[in-house]
């Protein structure tokens, strides 16, 4: 059970949390993300436990900016939080439990300020799914893949989505940490003269960023590789890193949940179809047998 107060960051973050979502999780184009994703621990998909912490995290986190109409509170019920504490705990406003889950931000407020309404998380994991990757994995990955970074208007860059005008959000609670980024990738040069057609060389670009987002950048020429992305984080506070992935990952588990809540019903009666089918088909291939037995 959800126990502790919980408490709603202020509405600054929740402002750069709009631009944030807004332009990192629909905007983003898989041709951005340049490295591999984490894969999200399954196993929460069914974790009581871990869907109410990410519930917790949905709402002092998320829902400052973003809204989730196509689920509503009473709904929580279902992941074993009873509607006292849905009221006492989750609900800060004036809303009732049968309510949607919507905010205060006017939607044309929000497209004058910044250009597009935030987008509703009812959904988002399913809207993040592709062919390459499942929506619970890039979520996974980017929220865990933030960086300092001092050349971006926010000072925050991700290694899922480049140059995001996302921040890290949840910066407080993950701790400050370093990152190293190597690139490898083919380099066109042109030829001295300009006449002979330009050659292309195996460069290595290492940008090493500290805590406080500064960058040493180093390149040089590579016989040899393969092209492609590697990052490594190096956080202050290890323990605190450790203990914000696995909160990624019970908000990563609400948030899928909340895109499909009856998908582990949906998925237990599919069981019980099936078994129906097998067995069906057993007696049914009995009967033709036994029909056909005696006829010549």
């Amino acid at each position: 059970m959800i126990r502790c107060k919980l408490v709603r960051v202020g509405c600054v973050t929740a402002v750069m949390m709009t631009s944030v979502l807004a332009s990192g999780l629909l905007a983003a184009n898989a041709s951005a993300q340049e490295v591999a994703l984490d894969r999200w621990p399954s196993a929460l998909a069914d974790d009581q436990a871990a869907l109410q912490r990410g519930a917790r995290l949905f709402v002092n986190y998320c829902l400052n900016c973003h809204s989730a109409t196509q689920m509503r509170w009473n709904r929580l019920r279902d992941i074993g939080i009873d509607e006292a504490q849905i009221k006492l705990q989750l609900i800060f406003g004036e809303q009732k439990v049968g309510d949607t889950m919507t905010i205060a931000m006017n939607v044309r407020d929000a497209k004058v300020w910044f250009g597009k309404a935030p987008p509703d998380l009812s959904v988002i994991v399913r809207a993040r799914n592709t062919a390459e990757h499942r929506g619970t994995d890039y979520l996974y990955t980017l929220l865990r893949g933030f960086y300092r970074d001092r050349s971006t208007l926010t000072g925050w860059n991700n290694i899922v989505y480049p140059n995001i005008a996302m921040p890290n959000i949840l910066w407080q609670r993950q701790g400050p940490r370093g990152a190293t980024i190597t690139r490898t990738e083919w380099e066109e040069q042109a030829s001295p003269d300009g006449k002979q057609k330009p050659t292309t060389k195996l460069v290595r670009v290492v940008s090493v960023f500290d805590a406080s987002g500064n960058v040493q950048v180093s390149q040089s020429q590579v016989d040899h590789g393969t092209t492609g992305t590697q990052v490594a984080f190096s956080p202050v506070e290890e323990k605190a890193a450790a203990a914000f992935d696995s909160e990624v990952a019970d908000l990563v588990a609400f948030l899928n949940w909340m895109s499909e809540p009856t998908a582990a019903q949906r998925y237990k009666i599919g069981v019980w179809v099936m078994g129906f089918l097998v067995v069906f088909l057993l007696v049914a291939r009995w009967l033709n047998a036994v029909f056909w037995r005696d006829i010549h």
